[in-house]
């Protein structure tokens, strides 16, 4: 997929998860309110889909489950980009998966990831 974001850009989370899935060594963080899971050497990342729908986030260190978050894409109503404040320097991208509308917004889950949409030139070949 070759986008050129523009800070808050606006996605539907179908076509995030689709992207997302393709660069589990570019994710640095994922979390929600409650919780928040960091990249760590020994750990990758897992995504799976349900039958039900829900899609899960999964930090796995060899064949143990670490941490796992549990989205509902039908509680997203869309997926904000924008470069993070906190890691701009080194091109680093936040990915927020909001629900409500107006007023009521919040966010659902997010992503930390090394590089926006477009950046598919800064792939590692092998993360481990």
């Amino acid at each position: 997929m070759n986008v050129t974001p523009e800070t808050g850009t606006h996605l539907p989370f179908d076509r995030f998860w689709r992207w997302v899935k393709d660069h589990p060594n570019c994710v640095l963080e994922a979390g929600s309110a409650g919780a928040s899971v960091f990249d760590f050497e020994d750990f990758h990342w897992g995504f799976v889909q349900e039958e039900e729908g829900r899609v899960l986030v999964q930090a796995i260190r060899g064949k143990s489950l670490v941490a796992e978050l549990v989205i509902d894409p039908s509680e997203v109503t869309y997926v904000q980009a924008s470069p993070d404040a906190e890691g701009a320097d080194r091109g680093q991208w936040i990915f927020e998966a909001m629900s409500g509308k107006g007023q009521e917004e919040f966010v659902v889950a997010y992503f930390v990831l090394a590089h926006g949409l477009d950046d598919l030139g800064k792939h590692e070949v092998l993360k481990h």
